[in-house]
């Protein structure tokens, strides 16, 4: 059987898959950990910041490692490029290098820079028998980022109109065992629900077989076009729903789009947006879950990554019966500053607009405010963990900060300088050991 925390890994990674085309964008560092051989001929390089987190006050500092192996001198430059998150040079420079054989070179990279912020740079070593470029990231400060953009007056009222309409449809709720599914330690329960608009959505709940017991609950929310399955596991305390909202998954029934339509399915019009019924989806989730009587309803752990992110912190936001939520790399925040930095998703609502005569970009955003996670970020009242990798090239990691600056509540960040959006095991750990440690479980 395997273990609970290798499926928590595998569901993390499923929550996170977004959606262009969900790849993990990874830095490449080849210079061997102490005590691995390494083979002769080879040039070995590595760049790394100072900070653990990449964060400084003002002067980025980074070190750059080569390791020429080779039985030649390796002469030539190391360069490097700054960049804005829009890929704006801001600043270059470049010194002379030369390496002896079998010789260990460090070099060090001071960047100044006065404006609060991420951006991106750019190493490149090109000596005698070796050329390669490497991809960082640093932030400035990001602790003082605010957004340019201000909140809907209306927000609050926007979404409990839609609370409303939520509560007048009946929830028709269907747990249906299945013993195919099920192992000796673990139940699998076909879940249905009526949502939104009369919708019908399902999902899949999880529980250990023991008897006479109230599980803790993890609400796993899916990544963009992305069907989650049942989560096993040896977890004697902890049930797991992993929902597939309307659109996705196994609940296509009510809302059957292409997976590039989806994100622009009637985005035209706020209360026909496709993510107001998916919001509303993962509200009725936490109904099911006040249903259940083996469910404890005082440990509701709402979590998921990229488009799972943006749905955990939105549901804690409207939901007071959250009791913690994680977010990794959430899409959606701070909508406005995204349209000149990312393709997703503004290539795919850009496309959507030419078919639409009179739409424009500005109307299409005048809608988004309702559904940013900057603008429910404030409301949340549960602790709150959240991770971004300074590599992302969906969702700028500045775009993240913005939320989490906006965060009222008990909160902790995680930052992984060299990954993109994708998801590092140490938070999957974290996040785990975080919600046993809050709930008062034993792992």
């Amino acid at each position: 059987m395997i273990g609970y925390r290798k499926f928590y890994g595998v569901i993390c990674l499923l929550l996170l898959l977004n959606a262009a085309r969900a790849f993990a964008y990874a830095v490449r560092d080849t210079v061997p950990t102490q005590g691995e051989a390494v083979a002769a001929g080879e040039v070995l390089v590595e760049v790394n910041a100072t900070d653990k987190n990449a964060i400084f006050e003002k002067t980025a500092k980074f070190i750059f490692t080569v390791n020429n192996t080779t039985a030649t001198d390796q002469v030539g430059k190391i360069s490097w490029i700054l960049k804005s998150v829009t890929g704006e040079k801001l600043k270059e420079d470049a010194i002379d290098v030369k390496i002896a054989r079998g010789a260990l070179g460090k070099y060090n990279f001071d960047i100044d820079r006065d404006d609060t912020g991420f951006y991106n740079i750019d190493f490149m070593i090109n000596v005698s028998e070796y050329d390669d470029t490497l991809h960082k990231a640093f932030g400035i400060r990001p602790e003082k980022i605010k957004s340019d953009y201000k909140r809907p007056v209306d927000f609050d009222a926007f979404w409990e109109t839609a609370k409303v309409e939520l509560s007048k449809v009946r929830p028709e709720f269907k747990c249906i065992l299945k013993p195919e599914l099920s192992t000796p330690s673990r139940n699998v329960y076909l879940i249905e629900m009526k949502s939104l608009g009369n919708v019908l959505i399902r999902g899949w709940l999880t529980e250990p077989t023991v008897k006479n017991k109230k599980f803790a609950v993890i609400l796993g929310l899916p990544g963009y076009q992305i069907e989650l399955p049942p989560v096993f596991g040896e977890d004697r305390d902890v049930a797991f729903i992993s929902l597939n909202v309307r659109g996705q998954g196994n609940s296509r029934t009510n809302v059957n789009t292409r997976a590039e339509e989806y994100i622009v399915h009637h985005i035209e019009n706020k209360d026909k947006y496709v993510m107001r019924g998916v919001i509303m989806d993962c509200i009725r989730a936490i109904d099911f879950i006040f249903s259940r009587e083996e469910l404890r309803h005082d440990k509701i752990f709402v979590k998921g990554g990229s488009m799972g992110g943006f749905l955990a912190l939105a549901t804690a936001s409207l939901d007071k019966r959250v009791g913690l939520c994680s977010a990794q790399s959430p899409i959606f925040s701070d909508i406005r500053s995204e349209v000149t930095e990312v393709d997703f998703p503004i290539k795919s609502i850009k496309k959507y607009i030419k078919t639409q005569p009179g739409l424009t970009v500005n109307k299409i955003l005048d809608n988004l405010d309702y559904f940013d996670v900057k603008n429910f970020a404030p409301n949340i009242t549960c602790k709150v963990l959240m991770s971004i990798g300074l590599l992302d090239n969906y969702i700028p990691p500045g775009n993240d900060y913005t939320v989490f600056n906006l965060l009222k509540t008990n909160k902790r960040i995680l930052i992984f300088r060299d990954l993109g959006h994708d998801v590092s095991p140490k938070y999957i750990d974290l996040e785990l050991a975080w919600m046993h440690d809050e709930f008062g479980l034993f792992l």
